[in-house]
């Protein structure tokens, strides 16, 4: 297994300055470019940009050139189908309790919406934790465009480079197993500028899984982009041509009693023709089914290959639908969820491992194993349901004695903080017991049991 040193040495001979040549080298100006390149895409730098004037009755015509901001649309429904509704940490009450404290001043919730858009949009996307100023545990997001991940034949994670330039500076921030160094190339010349000890390891990589390569994220939106390029190039050409077809060409049948021809401006002019002339206008019939037909088939193959059901889109009418209907219904949605939250599950639960490091190797706690590993996270898809129905069917298991309190907080779609939901029961419980009468313990066991807290 090949060390830092030894990819050093191998590759670069040893040089101080090995990570800008790892920085220059061809692959991964080709991998940061690809990234610049859907960052222009989803500004609306689209192909039908590109496309060149044409010529029409002698005439050059600048085309239209019709841009659909559709990626958006389809990424942040992907996006907040996951994680619309917060995730869920699993576990032993006391270290879940001290996770969303840190989940709550991290501002993670937000954190990972944009790491899943990210993802989406350009494959990867890397967090580095910290302790902040005021010993707060924190992540940054370091952009897939300033990010080099450095692996050794093993695949296995050795290095990582953030690079970036302000001002005409380059800076470049160098992330090693037990150290964070700093350099600059302010002067000319290259420096080394700080110094820290890394508590946290090397950053987190998320990444949408990729056909031909391990260590390599795919985007989502070059699976389809080229379905949106079709559909902007088919209406751009249908706009044009409709144009072009009410202009038609004025064509006289039989002989004019007198004057020069047909006028250059027929509006405000006439013509005298002889007894049986006739006179129109020719043109092409528009298709309008024809063009419809084609661009619902290819609306219709972009949202079967982004999995978004027609549904979310508008493009189905719905009426007193039930929740296993609607269930059907987003059944491609559900399986494209699943496929995030794998990957997405993956980055966070490294996250969960750092920060419980942090929190007992810096912060004085102290967790068992088994505490550790009830740890778990769950998601709670974005599906429409009705708010009665869940109650009912939440209450109808509570009465049961199938579904504690705990949990029945946690699915419950009016209680978005479950840990201050269970300490207001609790307060109230010992205020009835204050009183005179008998207490439910319902929840003080239920809170033993630690089944989850929602951050």
């Amino acid at each position: 297994m090949s060390t830092l040193e030894q990819y050093i040495k191998e590759k670069y001979d040893s040089s101080n300055e090995w990570f800008i040549e790892e920085l220059q080298s061809v692959y991964n100006q080709q991998r940061i470019q690809n990234v610049l390149n859907i960052k222009d895409y989803l500004e609306g730098e689209h192909a039908i940009k590109k496309k060149e004037p044409y010529n029409f009755a002698g005439k050059t015509y600048q085309s239209r050139k019709i841009v659909l901001n559709t990626a958006h649309n389809i990424i942040s429904f992907m996006t907040s189908f996951l994680l619309g509704n917060k995730t869920t940490i699993t576990g032993d009450e006391a270290i879940t309790k001290e996770l969303s404290r840190v989940y709550r001043k991290g501002k993670y919730d937000s954190l990972n919406y944009t790491i899943l858009e990210r993802i989406l949009k350009f494959g990867e996307v890397y967090e580095y934790i910290f302790i902040d100023s005021k010993g707060n545990i924190r992540s940054k997001l370091i952009d897939s465009a300033s990010g080099t991940p450095i692996y050794n034949e093993n695949n296995e994670l050795i290095c990582f480079i953030e690079s970036y330039n302000f001002d005409g500076i380059d800076y470049y921030i160098l992330y090693e197993e037990k150290s964070v160094t700093k350099y600059d190339n302010k002067g000319g010349d290259l420096r080394q500028t700080e110094r820290f000890a890394n508590l946290s390891g090397l950053p987190i990589i998320y990444r949408n899984p990729s056909e031909y390569s391990d260590v390599e994220g795919v985007s989502e939106l070059k699976r389809w982009a080229n379905i949106l390029d079709n559909q902007e190039d088919l209406i751009s050409k249908a706009v044009d041509g409709y144009y072009k077809h009410i202009t038609g060409i004025p064509v006289v049948t039989g002989q004019q009693l007198k004057g020069e021809g047909i006028p250059s401006h027929i509006v405000g002019g006439g013509l005298t023709l002889d007894d049986g002339a006739t006179f129109d206008f020719k043109s092409n019939t528009f298709d309008s089914n024809a063009f419809k037909t084609l661009y619902d088939q290819l609306e219709n193959s972009l949202y079967t290959i982004a999995q978004i059901p027609s549904i979310a889109q508008g493009r189905t009418d719905i009426s007193n639908v039930s929740s296993e209907a609607i269930r059907i219904l987003y059944s491609n949605a559900i399986m494209r969820g699943q496929r995030n939250e794998m990957f997405m599950r993956a980055g966070l639960e490294q996250r969960l491992e750092v920060i419980i490091k942090l929190l007992q190797e810096y912060k004085g706690l102290s967790f068992t194993e088994n505490q550790i590993d009830s740890v778990g996270i769950n998601f709670s898809y974005m599906l429409p349901s009705s708010d009665k129905e869940l109650i009912d069917n939440m209450k109808t298991l509570r009465d049961m004695g199938t579904l504690s309190i705990k949990t029945a907080l946690e699915k419950s779609p009016v209680v978005s903080d479950v840990q201050t939901e269970l300490e207001r029961l609790a307060q109230e419980n010992e205020d009835v017991g204050t009183n005179g009468n008998v207490n439910d313990n319902n929840v003080d066991e239920s809170n033993k049991r630690g089944e989850g807290v929602t951050v």
